[in-house]
């Protein structure tokens, strides 16, 4: 499923709503990479691939950016293990 998913730079957060309810990958920049903290997705909306979809426009947008990704969330390091095309850059 596609999901509208909004930058908010200012929060260092990527978010998305889903009926009604709001999730969201929260990150931090240091230096040249790119560390997603944590990503919530509301129990409602759980399994419906909302949080795989937030941590792919993240780490889409530190690639483009040229940052390097990585994952203090572990829900988004092993989203960046099962998708090597993204981890092979933050070797």
């Amino acid at each position: 499923m596609d999901y509208t998913i909004i930058h908010q730079p200012d929060q260092s957060l990527f978010k998305t709503e889903v009926d009604g309810r709001t999730a969201f990958a929260q990150y931090r920049l240091l230096g040249n990479q790119f560390d997603i903290l944590r990503v919530m997705v509301p129990k409602p909306i759980e399994g419906r691939g909302v949080a795989a979809a937030l941590v792919k426009a993240s780490y889409d947008y530190a690639l483009n950016q040229g940052l390097v990704p990585k994952a203090t969330c572990s829900y988004a390091g092993l989203w960046l293990e099962r998708h090597p095309e993204f981890k092979k850059e933050s070797e």
